[in-house]
Formats: structure tokens, C-alpha cells, sequence
């Protein structure tokens, strides 16, 4: 009888891909997935750790799972079981198991003997070559493709390389032989993510992240190449004239900005200030005037002055990005930021975090209504994500909005289904959703 397994999986796309990549592995040694925890033998929770929210919702799921099925095996990986490694297993002594993050496919070592009830840690090294994925988890024609792993820009409130290790991209022909499948199997929308795409290479002594995007092109198709993520201290300005030249690079520029002020910046170990982030936004609307750019924001971060803080809102109604999402400072130990505070310090301050926070949220409202409004009357290109039941419409995403992220379209027309593309005209916006007619 085939032994069962269920995974429950939280935090970013890149776990989701690890996720995945584990699906896959377990199938091909002849385990079968179970659609619910309550059907399954081995149940893995692929954990988060980036912040100290996403390690609650790690130790709260994981809790959750223990309480509900007292006879499964649970096995505890992904990021949070690699920043902490053995010593999670004393500090959750529920758990059957531990697993890194920086070979998913290695779970099939550790699986057999979790469900033998022998209580396993296994940390495998980085992989090597990804395996190909036969289940995804994302919504229908639109995949997530991981191009490389960790980070090396040392940010100094950042736990990633911690748990996901400096950077180590993927063989160029092993990331494109991959792309390339995907067009061929049907896939609409390829969602490029790493923590910083545009470092693909670096760490074997080439910038690959252009000649990449050049290669997949060569592929004839109709297909989106949604780029996820790129620093803006060192963006590439070649990938302009691309997105310019070329429908299919999306020019959706999702660049985490982090904050505006240049002292702040500084401190946070990075490079850049509110002068030059705006005039990369303007070198990208000026090359490509359709372009969408998105950002994230931390406010509350050590050291962060009234006189920073209003750098930052000043900023905001100069750049008008179009989505923005705002985060308070988590103090994360391990990273140097960790040292510049008093865990008290962090506290004390942290009800002016959340006020500013409110206080961006508040003004992107209306700085999002009016960058959605330019697109009514407007023809747009939507992939449908799933049809509303009972009704002649659906709800999707166009170029500008990445999923889960952003808004949506919501579409009338008859027959809709999950993975389609129809062209549509946007008739009007209703908040951060936009309504279109096929046509």
C-alpha cells in the first residue's frame, strides 16, 4: 500500500517551489500525495522564518497539525529548520523530524525512516541540479521558476542568508532547459523570482541574468517572463529596452526599495537614496511609459528619525509607485541590525512603527487609485485564475499585477475558465480591482 503524505506549506514562492520540488520526489519514490492532513501518514511542514510573524505562523500551523493528528508523522522543514537545525528538535520535541532547505528533493532520504518512528535531522547540502516538477502549486498556467539561491547584498536587518546561504545560482542551461519545458507544456505566465534576479551568475564570475532572458526569447510562444525581484542599487538597465522591444519580458519591476532616506539606507547596508530611486522610476517610465513598479518599504528600523520618515513620505508622492506594500522592522537575531537595539529600545518604539506604516498605507491608497484608473478604456491581456460560480465572469491578473500581491481583474464574459487568456477592455476600477468585458 502506498504511504501517504500532505505538505503545508508557508511563506514565500521560493518555499513554494521548495515545496514542489519535494511533491515531486516523494511521488517519484511511490508516496502519494493526500489532499488533506487528515489522510495522511507524513505530514511536512514546509516553515517560514523571515520574520518573527512568519516563524508564529510556522510554530502555530505546525501546533496546529500536532493537536489534530496525534498518529500522523510531522516533519518539520524548509527555512525555519535550517536557521535553527538540530536544536529545533529540542526546542519542538512534537516534531518526528527536521529537514533543510537546501535540497527539497533530498526529503526522500529522510521520509522512510520519520515514518519507521525514528526521530531524524538531515541538512543536505546545496542542490546541484532542480529536478523536474510534475506538481505545481500555483494556480493554473502560471509557474513560479527559482533561478538561484540566497543572497550576498548583506543587508543588515536580513536573516536570509542565514537560513538560505549566500548566493548560488542554478547552471544557466539548466534554468533555461527548464523555461523552455514549461512554454512547451502550455504555460502562460513564467514568474522569474530570486532574491535578487539580476545577481544571476555573479557568484561564478558572470552577470547571466540578461544573456538568460535572451535565450528563453528565442523560444517562439505566447508567454509572460514576470521578473521577481531586482535590487535597485544595482538595477540593469539593459532589461529597458527589452521589456521595450519585447511583449513578452512583462515591464512589471518589482524593486524593494526599503526606505528613502540615505542615512537610513546606509544603515540598513544598502546603497541608494530617495534622489537616485527616482530617477531609475523615471529612466524605466520614460523607456517604458506603461510600466508598473512596485516596491516594499520597513519602517521603524533602528535608528529611524521623523526627519527619515518623512524623506520616505516625501518620496512616496514624488516616485507614485503603483503597488506598494509596507512592513514594520522585525529584529531578527543573528543580523547586525539585531545589535543596534535593545530588545526594549525595539519595543518602546514599536507603536510609532505601526503609525507610520498606517500612515503610508493610507496615502498609496489613492497614489494606486489613480495609476489603475489610466487603464480604463484600455485593452488589456488577462490570464483567468478561477470563474465565479453562478455568474458569467471570472477573476484574473494582467501584466500588472502579480499574484497574490496585487489586485485583480475581474472579468465578464461566458465561459471562463481557470488557465485561460482573454483579451478584454477594462470598463472600469472598483479599489484596487479593475473590471473588464471580453471582447
Amino acid at each position: 500500500m502506498a504511504k501517504t503524505f500532505y505538505i503545508e506549506n508557508l511563506g514565500c514562492f521560493k518555499n513554494q517551489v521548495d515545496a514542489e520540488y519535494m511533491i515531486t520526489a516523494l511521488q517519484d519514490k511511490g508516496y502519494t500525495k493526500a489532499e488533506t492532513a487528515e489522510t495522511a501518514e507524513l505530514i511536512v511542514v514546509n516553515t517560514c522564518t523571515f520574520i518573527e510573524s512568519a516563524k508564529k505562523e510556522s510554530i502555530d500551523a505546525f501546533f496546529q497539525l500536532r493537536q489534530a493528528r496525534k498518529d500522523a508523522k510531522i516533519l518539520m522543514a524548509g527555512c525555519m529548520a535550517e536557521r535553527y537545525g538540530k536544536e529545533l528538535l529540542d526546542m519542538i520535541p512534537e516534531a518526528d523530524g527536521i529537514f533543510g532547505n537546501r535540497d527539497p528533493q533530498k526529503i526522500t532520504d529522510i521520509a522512510d525512516d520519520i515514518l519507521a518512528g525514528k526521530k531524524s535531522t538531515y541538512f543536505p547540502p546545496n542542490m546541484l541540479i532542480a529536478p523536474r516538477r510534475k506538481h505545481f502549486l500555483s494556480l493554473k498556467n502560471s509557474v513560479y521558476v527559482k533561478i538561484s539561491e540566497g543572497c550576498s547584498n548583506a543587508c543588515t536587518f536580513c536573516a536570509i542568508p542565514k537560513f538560505r546561504g549566500t548566493l548560488s545560482s542554478r547552471s544557466f542551461d539548466d534554468v533555461a532547459t527548464e523555461i523552455e519545458g514549461l512554454i512547451d507544456s502550455g504555460v502562460k505566465e513564467i514568474n522569474l523570482i530570486a532574491q535578487d534576479l539580476a545577481s544571476f551568475g555573479n557568484d561564478r564570475g558572470r552577470q547571466d541574468f540578461l544573456p538568460l532572458l535572451e535565450r528563453v526569447l528565442k523560444k517562439p510562444g505566447d508567454y509572460w517572463l514576470r521578473m521577481l525581484y531586482l535590487y535597485p542599487d544595482h538595477f540593469p538597465d539593459e532589461v529597458l529596452n527589452l521589456a521595450k522591444t519585447e511583449k513578452r519580458v512583462l515591464p512589471y519591476f518589482d524593486l524593494p526599495f526599503q526606505h528613502a532616506s540615505g542615512r537610513l539606507l546606509k544603515l540598513m547596508g544598502r546603497r541608494g537614496d530617495d534622489a537616485q530611486y527616482l530617477d531609475l522610476i523615471a529612466r524605466i517610465r520614460d523607456t517604458v511609459p506603461d510600466a508598473v513598479v512596485r516596491s516594499t518599504f520597513i519602517v521603524g528600523f533602528p535608528g529611524e528619525r521623523d526627519s527619515d520618515f518623512q524623506t520616505l513620505l516625501d518620496f512616496q508622492q514624488k516616485a507614485k509607485i503603483d503597488w506598494m506594500g509596507v512592513f514594520t522592522y522585525s529584529r531578527e537575531e543573528g543580523t547586525p541590525a539585531y545589535r543596534m537595539q535593545s530588545e526594549d529600545a525595539f519595543e518602546l518604539f514599536r507603536p510609532k512603527a505601526e503609525e507610520r506604516k498606517q500612515l503610508l498605507e493610507e496615502a498609496q491608497g489613492e497614489i494606486t487609485a489613480v495609476s489603475l484608473d489610466r487603464w480604463v478604456g484600455r485593452n488589456l491581456e488577462v490570464l483567468i485564475e478561477e470563474p465565479i460560480q453562478g455568474s458569467a465572469m471570472g477573476l484574473g491578473r494582467s501584466f500588472l499585477q502579480a499574484q497574490e500581491v496585487d489586485g485583480l481583474v475581474v472579468v465578464h464574459g461566458e465561459g471562463l475558465q481557470p488557465g485561460q487568456v482573454v483579451k478584454t477592455t477594462v470598463i472600469k476600477r472598483n479599489g484596487v480591482d479593475l473590471e473588464a468585458r471580453v471582447y
